[in-house]
């Protein structure tokens, strides 16, 4: 069987925010990691791989250094790669000019989020996780100097998230197609990763899914999809949307032992596991030590979180992505002629965990030096695709953001009407996305623009159709004053009006 059929609950959100917010979710209660004991109230259903603990399994946070030593990414030939000449786009909840990431590696695409509406807030990272991923991959601790896991490669952000983690699956879609449309746009940093730290609230039929749709058609032009499994635990019986998609990379977290030997390493309890849709990979993904986004919403949410004043820590399947998503880098500067069908077959079968279920599960741990070895085998996947022409209502699940007080349900979009089988061939074509304009609606600027602290930012755009729960704009009360300056966030407080039961599969901050 290919794909995972029904819809549930798929993971605890963690939000500092959700008790302010006007309307509570009929959902039922999340499995979430055992340990998570200082997650904020608020259950959702999916999302950016989790929510945030209070501590690793031996109390000892994991910093990068350790993370590279682990998979083999600072010895032999891998020590010798640093990603140059690879692009990874992250479609997340956007990047903070925090000290550690040098704009040279930073690109801004189009901000898709409602907070793109407010210029203070475009393209800004309100909630903290988009930086976080981004630190893992590409940045520089501003104290130790120790680098990411590929800090020559360039990171192209595109924010879908708000500060409370609010996001649609048809704002997800849109980035995905974008990122395809736009992935030469550097053609000495080609696109040939996208990092989804994030999983759907829906399980719906895999053939005619447009969230897998979206994926495979990434996959097909090129470039790596990496998706995290999510955070319910081992015992859900399902990977989240779209890691469920079996042509994609499904990664889940391994613990680290407080050591950098593997030996004691194993499966976390926390990864989704399920005996159709097995794991691809292992990463590091407890307690992982990136960059901090001060005032952020889990910043402010989570301060036991902070290590020093520039750094944060966090576990879940998110940041075993991220990590992935780095040491592929890593790999396709080595061997630059890789398909995607390669790349994955290149990463799995690398380190054996000889404890827990990982042991005799087929589960492995990323190797860098394995992987490059093994990239020379010629593999192809032949799994049945998606139609792409499915309700996207399926594809949310439980996961509604709310405008007004109003869900955002059925066959729409929020950049208005939703009609999966006009879209479907768009994709396929690439021509879903014109200048700024998706599916005929603008809803960015038409091109790149300036500088910001970026090297390059996509332009902005007002959208200016009526939103789904009345109203003419986007522009939220909540939002005033509230802007990044001199390295924190001023004003404002983190209680924005839309909420989604299912955002981005992100991790446990403690």
């Amino acid at each position: 069987m290919r794909g995972i059929g029904g819809n549930g609950p798929r993971w605890r959100r963690g939000f500092a925010v959700a008790a302010a917010l006007p309307v509570v979710l009929a959902a039922s209660a999340v499995v979430g990691p055992t340990s998570a004991a200082t997650v904020a109230a608020g259950v959702g259903n999916g999302g950016w791989a989790g929510a945030w603990l209070s501590s690793s399994s031996t109390g000892t946070a994991t910093t990068l250094a350790m993370v590279r030593s682990i998979i083999g990414a600072d010895t032999g030939t891998a020590a010798t790669l640093t990603g140059a000449g690879v692009g990874i786009a992250l479609i997340d909840t956007g990047v903070a000019a925090v000290p550690g990431l040098p704009a040279s590696k930073i690109v801004n695409g189009p901000d898709l989020s409602f907070e793109s509406q407010d210029p203070d807030l475009r393209y800004l990272d309100t909630y903290g996780h988009g930086t976080h991923m981004a630190g893992i991959m590409v940045g520089n601790d501003p104290t130790t100097g120790t680098k990411g896991i590929a800090p020559g490669a360039k990171l192209t952000s595109i924010k879908v998230g708000t500060s409370n983690g609010a996001v649609d699956v048809t704002q997800m879609i849109a980035a995905i197609d974008w990122v395809v449309k736009n992935k030469n746009h550097d053609p000495a940093y080609p696109i040939r990763v996208i990092n989804l730290s994030y999983g759907s609230g829906g399980q719906p039929p895999y053939w005619t899914d447009p969230l897998q749709f979206a994926v495979e058609k990434a996959w097909e032009n090129g470039i790596v999809v990496v998706a995290a499994v999510g955070n319910n635990g081992n015992g859900f019986g399902k990977i989240t949307n779209p890691a469920s998609d079996l042509f994609v990379i499904g990664v889940g977290a391994s613990t680290v032992g407080g050591t950098v030997s593997t030996s004691d390493d194993w499966l976390t309890t926390f990864t989704n596991t399920s005996a159709q849709r097995p794991v691809d990979v292992l990463a590091p993904g407890e307690s992982i030590v990136s960059l901090r986004d001060p005032g952020s919403n889990i910043d402010t949410g989570y301060p036991s979180a902070r290590v020093g004043t520039t750094l944060f820590r966090g576990s879940g399947t998110s940041q075993a992505a991220a990590i992935v998503s780095g040491a592929i880098a890593l790999l396709l500067q080595s061997k630059p002629s890789l398909t995607p069908d390669q790349v994955k077959n290149a990463v799995k079968g690398n380190t054996w965990l000889p404890n827990g279920i990982a042991a005799g599960s087929g589960i492995f741990l990323i190797n860098v030096n394995t992987a490059i070895s093994r990239s020379s085998q010629a593999f192809t996947q032949t799994w049945m695709k998606s139609a792409g022409t499915g309700p996207i209502e399926e594809a949310r699940g439980p996961s509604h953001v709310l405008s007004n007080g109003i869900q955002l349900t059925g066959e729409k979009g929020v950049f208005g009407t939703w009609s999966s089988s006009a879209w479907a061939p768009k994709s396929a074509a690439k021509t879903s996305w014109s200048g700024g304009a998706f599916m005929g609606v603008t809803v960015a600027g038409s091109g790149w623009t300036g500088t910001s602290w970026a090297s390059k930012t996509w332009a902005g755009a007002t959208w200016t159709h009526a939103n789904w729960g009345g109203g003419t704009g986007w522009t939220d009360p909540n939002w005033n004053g509230r802007f990044w300056s001199n390295g924190t966030w001023n004003s404002g407080t983190w209680t924005g009006r839309f909420w989604s039961s299912d955002d981005w599969s992100s991790s446990s901050w403690g």
